[in-house]
């Protein structure tokens, strides 16, 4: 009997820690939601206000729907959320408009050339900035809006 009541408790214990795991996650993931404005973008030799002198890029993240969405400081664009933990992945097709961008020059280029070498993000400061990352390396920073 004693035997009986040991291995039901070792099982609770296993089955409520595998669902707290699994809320970590979902936690985690969760954080990404809603939208978030670009305040550091690493690689181009001009400054951030020189690059985007006028609006500053958004990217907006909708769980529900597996979808991210945004404006690069010009275009806006769209397309599939793919999230697996902390990866990301935008490497697959976007939608996006075609407006002719006098004021922004190379901006809304560097943007979305940066975006398609994210591989993961971290959600830190009580989830108020988000840093996309490529290998070890934060390319992108935002705060959330």
């Amino acid at each position: 009997m004693m035997k009986n009541v040991f291995i039901l408790i070792v099982l609770s214990t296993v089955l409520i820690s595998c669902s707290i795991f699994k809320c970590k996650k979902t936690d985690a993931v969760s954080k990404l939601e809603g939208n978030w404005e670009l305040t550091y973008i690493t690689g181009p030799r001009i400054t951030f206000d020189g690059l985007y002198p006028n609006k500053k890029p958004t990217i907006n993240f909708n769980m529900k729907e597996n979808q991210v969405s945004g404006n690069n400081s010009c275009n806006s664009f769209t397309g599939k959320l793919v999230v697996n933990g902390n990866k990301i992945d935008f490497t697959g097709p976007m939608a996006t408009t075609k407006m002719m961008c006098i004021d922004n020059g190379q901006g809304d280029q560097v943007f979305m050339n940066t975006l398609q070498k994210i591989t993961s993000y971290d959600v830190t400061d009580n989830g108020k900035t988000l840093n996309l990352i490529s290998g070890d390396i934060a390319m992108m920073r935002f705060t959330k809006k």
